[in-house]
């Protein structure tokens, strides 16, 4: 070996940015509430928040019975060359239940899609002020309005006995429909507490749950 060869250094990993992730974490309102913070909002917090808990651990399990339904679909199919006329229908309405009725246990988290490049560079301040106003101008007004027209549709739907037409099997809508008015309910009921940590945010810079 020459005598100015040197040994080679190890390299050293790069570090992972977890900027979105943690602003998602920080604003999951997990840990315990400001002492600051008045006791009304504060358990307003931690319940709406509870509650989309709670009701994400039971919409879970809609993936259970969507995994056997692929299953026995494929196996019937491949193996017995016996196809079901149900399995197409049970999949696409228990993935869409899935996405629905998650909806707002998926917001308590903070991981819906948003455009975190700008905003996660700016003050605590800036983005609960953001929040606060893009809550109040459209979240609410849009839910509210979806919410009323997807009642009317509800209501036409079971009053008709509607009936997908696009598969042999014809399966009852209202279920599927129904499902995307309970969504929307718990979207607007996780928005009251998001509301909450935005003003908090945007008048004390700093998130909820966060230490101070």
């Amino acid at each position: 070996m020459p005598r100015n060869h040197k040994p080679k250094q190890p390299v050293k990993p790069m570090k992972l940015d977890i900027s979105d992730e943690m602003i998602a974490e920080r604003r999951g309102g997990s840990g315990p509430m400001p002492k600051s913070m008045p006791k009304w909002m504060a358990s307003s917090i931690t319940k709406i928040d509870l509650f989309s808990k709670r009701v994400g651990n039971v919409v879970c399990w809609i993936t259970v019975p969507l995994i056997l339904a692929m299953t026995y679909e494929v196996l019937a199919r491949k193996l017995f060359t016996a196809p079901t006329m149900w399995a197409y229908d049970m999949s696409r309405f228990m993935y869409g239940a899935l996405f629905m009725l998650g909806a707002g246990y998926a917001l308590s988290k903070g991981v819906h899609i948003r455009a975190d490049f700008l905003y996660r560079n700016f003050k605590t301040k800036t983005q609960g002020r953001i929040d606060f106003w893009l809550y109040l101008l459209f979240y609410f007004p849009g839910l509210i309005v979806f919410l009323y027209m997807t009642t009317g549709f509800v209501q036409e739907s079971i009053m008709r006995g509607e009936r997908g037409m696009d598969t042999a099997w014809m399966p009852y809508m209202w279920p599927i429909k129904a499902s995307l008015w309970f969504g929307i309910v718990f979207l607007l009921i996780q928005g009251v507490s998001e509301l909450f940590k935005s003003y908090w945010a945007a008048t004390k810079g700093v998130w909820p749950g966060e230490e101070e």
